[in-house]
């Protein structure tokens, strides 16, 4: 095992699980010292006891400004100081724009694009001192739009430009930024969807490659953890998303209407129908956020 990260100081959020859990055990191995952030505090503390004396974990949730800034200036404090970080926190919410309630929409937005701008923010002051880098985890849904995943696709892309905004505003500052572009990964988040919409899976194997394969979430934590090594401004899971993001003016030009449109006709219909039978559009996920998603499916 490398270890290229020997010293370094990182802090992952949405670390309890997923992309997050596998880049935290991944930078450790190498070498970093790491702050977990995330809701779930048994598997943040079991996950910080594993990766041994070098870890540490904070419960804070990325909505909440006081809570997360705490935590991030409670991990500078424990590790003297931060080099890196991956904004990493994301969720999901089911239905069309149309079907979607309001506070699911929010949601999401609230997660996926104002809990980057408060990583972002709260971690600048420490990121300059050490001319740190940090990784935003977008998606491939940044710059491809995909019916029925509205909020999450309008959150990521959101989060982009945020993230592109950001660079420039810390370039003379020595901070770098890169994004990481995943498209479906082996995560809850996938296999909730999957679960809860049987149409999800049929819709995903129509897709173009790269966008009909699932990648591991070991895969794609090596690729963040090597971004973070060489400090990418851009990191492609799998790499062929790469090309999805060079050719996004025609993806989403006049040419490629009448695909999107027949593709839409033929997907949409089936999962409106699965998500008014399913009853909730908030993903139920393993967090304490189960409670308000059973809460408004009530």
């Amino acid at each position: 095992m490398k270890r290229d990260l020997l010293g370094r100081r990182l802090v992952v959020t949405g670390a309890a699980r997923g992309i997050g859990e596998k880049v935290a055990r991944l930078a450790a191995a190498r070498g970093a010292h790491v702050t977990v952030i995330g809701l779930e505090p048994d598997r943040l503390r079991d996950l910080a006891d594993d990766l041994g004396p070098a870890a540490s974990w904070r419960e804070a949730d990325v909505r909440d400004g006081v809570a997360l800034r705490s935590a991030i200036d409670e991990a500078a404090e424990v590790m003297g100081g931060i080099d890196l970080v991956v904004a990493n926190a994301g969720v999901v919410a089911y239905g069309t724009v149309r079907q979607t309630d309001e506070a699911s929409f929010e949601r999401v937005m609230d997660i996926n694009l104002n809990g980057v701008f408060r990583t972002l923010k709260y971690a600048t002051p420490h990121l300059e001192r050490s001319r740190g880098h940090v990784l935003v985890v977008a998606s491939a849904l940044s710059f491809m739009p995909l019916a029925a995943m509205a909020s999450y696709g309008a959150s990521k892309a959101a989060a982009e430009l945020l993230a592109l905004t950001y660079r420039q505003e810390v370039a003379h500052l020595g901070v770098t930024v890169g994004l990481v572009h995943p498209s479906w990964i082996d995560t809850d988040l996938v296999r909730g969807a999957e679960a809860d919409l049987p149409s999800f899976q049929g819709l995903r194997n129509r897709l173009p490659y790269p966008g009909n394969v699932t990648t591991s979430a070991d895969r794609a934590a090596a690729a963040i953890v090597d971004g973070l090594v060489r400090r990418r401004s851009r990191v492609y899971v799998p790499r062929a998303v790469l090309v999805a993001n060079w050719a996004k003016g025609a993806l989403n030009s006049p040419l490629a209407w009448p695909w999107a449109r027949r593709f839409a006709a033929r997907a949409v219909p089936s999962l409106e129908r699965e998500v008014s039978a399913l009853g909730r559009h908030d993903q139920v996920t393993p967090s304490t956020d189960v409670q308000v998603a059973e809460t408004r499916s009530s």
